[in-house]
């Protein structure tokens, strides 16, 4: 029985590239049937259409991916994945960004060797610069707060209601629930911003 070609695109949910993902494979002549697509993070292999996929292939098919972080992107995973892949199931992958990660070439010891080598520098490439993302993205959080910046959302305006509620709360003419009632307001959120007016009134 002839083999089949598969394609397999990842994209995160914050991302839109699967287009020139699903145009590299479809230059390679892999019908759109047999190209799979998850919107996920690559942080483990639980994906639907990875599964999918992985029902479906067999024996001496052959599953192309633009890049190696389209598997994961952590590197004990993506090692695991790869030989699962081509030991277990003796299925061939081809790395469209890396022509030496092609299982099909160099099946003899040297060139398995040779392929083993680069995929782990790749995978460990791969995590390494989602570390190094992870890293900047903290540093960047904490250089913005030192400047004063505010990060995320901005809160709600409050209500016309809030202060006087506020004030017949510190009276005791009202509960914090009822107070919070009159302005609509879930009881956590009032205490909160109740809190933090008191906190912000000049002295």
């Amino acid at each position: 029985m002839a083999n089949t070609d598969y394609g397999y695109i990842r994209v995160s949910t914050r991302e839109q590239n699967e287009a020139r993902q699903k145009l590299a494979l479809r230059a390679f002549g892999i019908p759109e049937q047999n190209i799979y697509l998850d919107k996920q993070s690559g942080k483990d292999f639980d994906r639907p259409q990875y599964q999918a996929l992985l029902r479906r292939i067999k024996k001496d098919d052959v599953l192309y991916v633009k890049s190696i972080d389209r598997l994961g992107r952590n590197y004990d995973e993506i090692l695991a994945q790869w030989r699962y892949l081509t030991k277990d199931r003796e299925v061939d992958i081809v790395v469209l960004d890396m022509p030496l990660l092609d299982t099909r070439r160099g099946k003899d010891l040297m060139g398995t060797f040779l392929g083993d080598i680069v995929l782990q520098v790749l995978s460990f490439v791969a995590e390494n610069e989602r570390s190094n993302i992870r890293q900047r993205q903290a540093e960047g959080i904490a250089a913005a707060k030192a400047r004063g910046v505010r990060l995320g959302r901005p809160p709600k305006p409050l209500p016309k209601s809030f202060f006087l509620a506020v004030e017949r709360w510190k009276k005791g003419e009202l509960s914090g629930k009822q107070a919070a009632e009159a302005c609509s307001m879930p009881v956590s959120s009032f205490y909160y911003r109740a809190k933090k007016q008191e906190k912000e009134k000049p002295l």
